[in-house]
């Protein structure tokens, strides 16, 4: 017996937008296995203080490095953009520089509660998805574009 979702789940589920958020989810979910991968191996090592230390070092190699594999990721596949790539790799980069200063703001708030851990990180992290999504979807990839 085959169960059907509710007829306003398909419709949801067909819409663009929807497929689009949940692709730039999967590929969001690859970067940000890529940056903590990077945040994780960069604080290897190190004492609580100089993690405290180098933390916005640290915190901005990893997410810029996530960042690019998102890039081309989403390029791709999430948007299949056909725009000019460079172009369209300064937005991106662009947006990044914007979310990775929301990342930090919120460690800033967070770090003297939570420390220089994993746990900031991740609050941090996932206050720059929706910066990235929503800017990245309506500037960076814009539909009909050329």
């Amino acid at each position: 017996m085959q169960v059907e979702a509710p007829q306003f789940v398909q419709r949801i589920a067909q819409r663009r937008g929807v497929r689009q958020f949940i692709k730039f989810g999967i590929v969001g979910a690859s970067g940000l296995l890529v940056n903590l991968v990077i945040f994780t191996l960069l604080q290897h090592g190190m004492t609580l203080e100089e993690q405290r230390q180098r933390y916005n070092l640290i915190y901005s190699i990893a997410f810029l490095a996530g960042g690019v594999s998102n890039y081309f990721l989403n390029r791709i596949w999430t948007f299949r953009a056909t725009g000019h790539a460079v172009l369209q790799g300064i937005q991106f980069l662009t947006v990044s520089a914007i979310a990775l200063g929301v990342g930090l703001a919120v460690s800033a708030v967070a770090k003297p509660h939570l420390g220089p851990g994993h746990r900031t990180w991740l609050l941090a992290t996932l206050a720059g998805i929706v910066v990235n999504f929503f800017v990245n979807k309506y500037w960076t990839f814009r539909p009909g574009r050329a």
